[in-house]
């Protein structure tokens, strides 16, 4: 399914009315508290891609993100299989970073 066909179902009612729960209930940035910092968020993000299935994307678990976290994080997530966040000392927080994978 080509994004532009995504387009339905982010126009719809029922997940203009999702988002908005999801961003009501969780307002704060989930993976800036991992980082323990504090943002605003402003994506629902799918936990989940979705990847055009109907099911998922209305029902699929979601998580409240910043524009940051949601268009590089999680964009690294799901095309390399982990991010290069790191926490107050220096140290990736994603622990499927390669550097904290024990040989």
């Amino acid at each position: 399914m080509a994004k532009q066909e995504f387009k339905k179902f982010y126009n719809s009612k029922q997940w203009k009315y999702r988002r908005q729960q999801q961003l009501q209930d969780h307002p704060l940035c989930a993976l800036c508290l991992v980082e323990h910092t504090v943002s605003a968020a402003t994506v629902a993000d799918h936990i989940v891609p979705h990847k055009g299935n109907a099911e998922l994307f209305y029902y699929g678990p979601l998580q409240s993100l910043c524009t940051r976290h949601h268009n590089k994080t999680k964009k690294d997530m799901e095309v390399i299989g982990y991010h290069n966040a790191v926490d107050v000392h220096g140290r990736p927080i994603d622990p499927n970073h390669p550097s904290l994978k024990t040989k």
